[in-house]
């Protein structure tokens, strides 16, 4: 949990960060429908930009330079009003994560290593940005650490359902409201 002096309003944006599988872009749409807010997934703005699929891009980038890349179209997202669904790289990010720490809260959606190699296995057709000699295990290993530092709130995604889980965001949002 963040120890950021923390104030929630109506013209912040709310930002969940997780693995891939963690479950963001099934419930950001969620959490904007409870709050009436608007929903941005990232991983569909860079697909945008590039016209490729986000593996593709992965591909076509390298991993550094999709992180940097990443980083830059993040750093420049504003976000009134909107609950933005980042891809799992996000957090390699630091003025994309700054970026994202201005708009409003970082919600950290966590789920048990075993739950995303289920969910995401070898990749799925998922853009997952690691080294191609690079395990699903050891990236969750290297990315939890980051994730619980950024994290303002965290919630277990494993353990609720997508109603359960945007329902106790909203309650935590209303908690620290202003």
């Amino acid at each position: 949990m963040s120890n950021r002096d923390l104030k929630f309003s109506e013209a912040s944006g709310v930002s969940l960060i997780g693995m891939a599988g963690a479950g963001k872009s099934t419930l950001a749409p969620l959490l904007a429908d409870k709050l009436d807010w608007k929903h941005l997934d990232t991983d569909l703005v860079i697909e945008a930009f590039y016209g490729k699929h986000l593996q593709d891009v992965v591909d076509y980038l390298g991993v550094d330079k999709f992180r940097e890349t990443e980083d830059e179209i993040l750093s420049t997202l504003g976000a009134i009003r909107m609950v933005v669904s980042t891809g799992g790289s996000v957090i390699y990010g630091a003025r994309a994560m700054e970026n994202l720490q201005r708009l409003g809260p970082v919600i950290y959606l966590r789920i048990d290593c075993k739950t995303c190699l289920d969910r995401v296995g070898k990749g799925g057709g998922r853009g997952l940005a690691k080294g191609p000699d690079q395990s699903l295990e050891a990236l969750y290993n290297e990315r939890v650490p980051i994730y619980e530092r950024y994290a303002d709130f965290t919630i277990d995604t494993d353990k609720f359902s997508s109603d359960e889980c945007a329902e106790q965001i909203a309650q935590w949002l209303k908690s620290i409201q202003e």
